[in-house]
């Protein structure tokens, strides 16, 4: 009997970890698919079916037409719409945290609303609000579109920041005589900074993957999600795989440096305060 309950106990003390694991492997599974077809030399036009390993997409990714223009054009929209969003929503989310005024409610239900709204109806809406004021589809209107919707998830990452901190660090700043410009470059902007940058990369992700807001305000414009899913009905070309398996790469690595970054600071505050 004992020997029976011990994989019982096993699993017990471990079953959070094996969900942990077995999650994190459904997460990833696909970007494992994506990671080994980007080697693959596929003999039609649909890239669905292994056949011969090859690293012909990895050294020639511009060879088919319009995918690494489209590629550089949704980089430089999604590099536009975070620096937009993330100045327009830092301001919004210090004003709707550290000022009371008329109208705060309906302000704060206005710049959450694009969160709870589901994406068609918003990129509808905008599409109806370009078409009413005469501006021409393209570039810009993606720009705005896209502003829009990162806009809220700035505002959120930001507020919930600066809410939780310490008045009193301010005060005490104030007390050595910093001036108000001061105060907030050296204490302030450095404690709210965590949040400003998961706002700002949580924009850039957003931003650079839509589809939807992207394909009702773009007009003749192709990014690269656009060009994804037109190359889909007619072949995926392996050099897709390769942007994909380049982009979740160079996630990863950011990820990773920032968590370095952060150990090596605790060791220093460690190390200061002993």
């Amino acid at each position: 009997m004992r020997t029976a309950a011990r994989p019982l106990r096993w699993l017990r003390r471990h079953l959070v970890v094996i969900a942990g694991l077995g999650t994190l492997a459904y997460l990833l599974l696909p970007n494992v698919i994506v990671t080994v077809f980007s080697f693959n030399k596929p003999a039609g036009r649909f890239n669905y079916e292994w056949r011969e390993f090859s690293t012909d997409a990895w050294t020639h990714p511009c060879d088919v037409a319009g995918l690494c223009g489209s590629l550089s054009l949704s980089l430089w929209i999604a590099l536009w719409a975070t620096l937009g969003a993330t100045v327009l929503g830092t301001l919004a989310a210090f004003a709707l945290a550290r000022h009371r005024f008329r109208g705060r409610g309906g302000v704060s239900g206005l710049v959450f609303l694009p969160m709870a709204m589901p994406e068609v109806v918003m990129a509808a809406s905008m599409a109806t609000l370009f078409l009413n004021t005469g501006v021409a589809f393209g570039f810009w209107t993606i720009l705005i579109a896209h502003i829009t919707f990162c806009l809220s998830f700035v505002v959120t990452a930001v507020k919930a920041r600066v809410a939780s901190m310490d008045p009193r660090l301010e005060q005490a700043a104030q007390d050595l005589y910093a001036t108000p410009l001061q105060t907030f470059l050296r204490v302030t902007l450095p404690i709210a900074a965590p949040g400003i940058a998961a706002g700002a990369l949580l924009s850039f992700a957003l931003s650079f993957d839509d589809f939807v807001i992207t394909n009702f305000n773009a007009g003749s414009t192709v990014t690269f999600p656009m060009y994804v899913w037109g190359a889909a009905q007619r072949g995926t070309p392996v050099q897709i795989n390769v942007v994909g398996t380049a982009m979740f790469a160079v996630a990863v690595l950011c990820v990773l440096a920032g968590q370095l970054a952060g150990r090596r600071k605790n060791r220093r505050r460690g190390s200061r305060r002993s």
